[in-house]
């Protein structure tokens, strides 16, 4: 791949895919179509000839951006066994009926957890909470919850999920960008946040609840959803799911597995749940591809998405921004580099929570480097930045969780995403200077 842009341009020209993806993104268009033209015009940029250009997309899909797509068709697959054993249904069921419900705040609470531990497990926010709304909204009803303070929880709680569980796409991206173990993820920027964003959710879920209680309220109707009760293979399947994870994730600590392991994971737990829950291999081995099918457009995404990066990089656009940017560093040293660069992820780059990951490491990793920034601290910004943005503006995520709730208040939705906004941030901020000090 050349490294000079045609025509002797600028290399802040390279930028222009990047610029094109966000453009593409805020319009709402097709991310497919989006960064199949974004390669395209990576490659014209940079002189890549044809040959080139098949060769770099060869080249893609041993890459670690294929690795992540791959992962996610893998826990789509595995969602699709625990839903046709009933096993998702079984966990929820035994969580709610496990702590009986005896106030609003207590079914905030189990309610927050419910949906923090399937997206932790399954690491799908939309999947999960798809799979669990129509268990929980019956059983809150019955207290008095709103659909407004059950969208609050659906979209913060279940978001918390993907801070924390060991083989949710965006933990798995960022300990394989960064190197970092995942307990050394955890402590430094999973749990942390994660406990920011669970706070703000269950102070802003009471709020909203006091705000919209008789005024809002669901249909008595909705009711047959409570009836799920789970059969001997349902229990069966679910010890198995449990004992394999739990086994499993052990395992993987002990012997520090990277970002691979979370495939040996997925497709092991598919089978032996499936099996355990009366499906024979082939119906488990078949659940399970039926369930990845549906996310295949992603794992093409990510495909493109390498060479997409790599095209940019080629320019020499990143090394570009980051001197353009030394100015501010000189003044603001490492404090202004973190605040800075965890705003331009939420701000200003738009897409999946792994892609923004993606860019926002390569982004800025030269200037990284360049100041050796540790990877903790640096860890702790990248989560920040790919997973903020869903808080800040109605994304799909957002309303896709207020659909789920079956709510209309999006004011509710956005003045929690505001209030972890602003936490968050104030936290950055107080973790930089704390690690400029040190």
């Amino acid at each position: 791949m050349e490294s000079t842009m045609i025509f002797g341009l600028h290399p802040l020209f390279g930028f222009l895919p990047l610029l094109l993806y966000i453009v593409l993104m805020l319009l709402g268009k097709d991310m497919n179509v989006s960064v199949l033209l974004c390669v395209i015009l990576g490659a014209v940029l940079t002189g890549e000839s044809i040959t080139g250009f098949a060769n770099t997309i060869y080249a893609s899909l041993g890459s670690f951006c294929a690795l992540i797509g791959f992962i996610i068709v893998l826990g789509s697959g595995l969602a699709e066994v625990l839903s046709r054993t009933r096993v998702a249904h079984n966990l929820v069921y035994t969580v709610v009926n496990k702590f009986k419900l005896r106030s609003k705040k207590a079914a905030i609470l189990i309610s927050m957890f419910t949906s923090t531990l399937l997206v932790a497990l399954l690491g799908t926010l939309a999947g999960s909470n798809a799979i669990i709304a129509p268990i929980l909204i019956p059983i809150v009803a019955s207290v008095g919850l709103t659909p407004s303070t059950l969208g609050v929880i659906l979209h913060g709680a279940g978001a918390t999920g993907l801070y924390v569980g060991p083989f949710v796409p965006p933990v798995v991206t960022i300990t394989g960008l960064t190197g970092l173990s995942y307990g050394s993820y955890l402590i430094n920027a999973g749990i942390p946040l994660a406990l920011i964003v669970w706070a703000s959710t269950f102070f802003m879920a009471c709020r909203t609840q006091k705000k919209t209680e008789g005024r809002e309220a669901y249909d008595e109707t909705e009711n047959e959803a409570a009836a799920f009760v789970p059969d001997e293979k349902c229990r069966r399947a679910t010890l198995a799911f449990l004992a394999v994870m739990a086994v499993m994730v052990v395992y993987g600590l002990a012997v520090k597995a990277g970002a691979s392991y979370a495939i040996l994971v997925m497709m092991t737990a598919s089978i032996v749940v499936g099996l355990a829950g009366g499906l024979s291999f082939k119906d488990s081995l078949g659940a399970m591809i039926a369930g990845g099918s549906k996310m295949f457009w992603m794992f093409f995404m990510f495909i493109l998405f390498e060479p997409f990066l790599n095209y940019v990089s080629a320019s020499g656009a990143f090394e570009a921004v980051c001197g353009l940017m030394q100015p501010l560093i000189d003044v603001g040293g490492e404090v202004v580099f973190l605040m800075l660069s965890a705003a331009v992820g939420v701000f200003g780059i738009s897409g999946t929570g792994v892609a923004q990951a993606q860019i926002t490491h390569e982004l800025f990793l030269p200037m990284v480097k360049a100041l050796n920034v540790d990877m903790s601290i640096w860890g702790m910004v990248v989560l920040v930045a790919c997973q903020v943005t869903f808080f800040v503006t109605p994304t799909v995520d957002m309303v896709g969780q207020m659909g789920l709730a079956r709510s209309k208040n999006i004011k509710a939705m956005l003045a929690n995403g505001w209030v972890i906004t602003i936490i968050t941030f104030i936290y950055v901020l107080i973790r930089a200077v704390l690690y400029t000090m040190g």
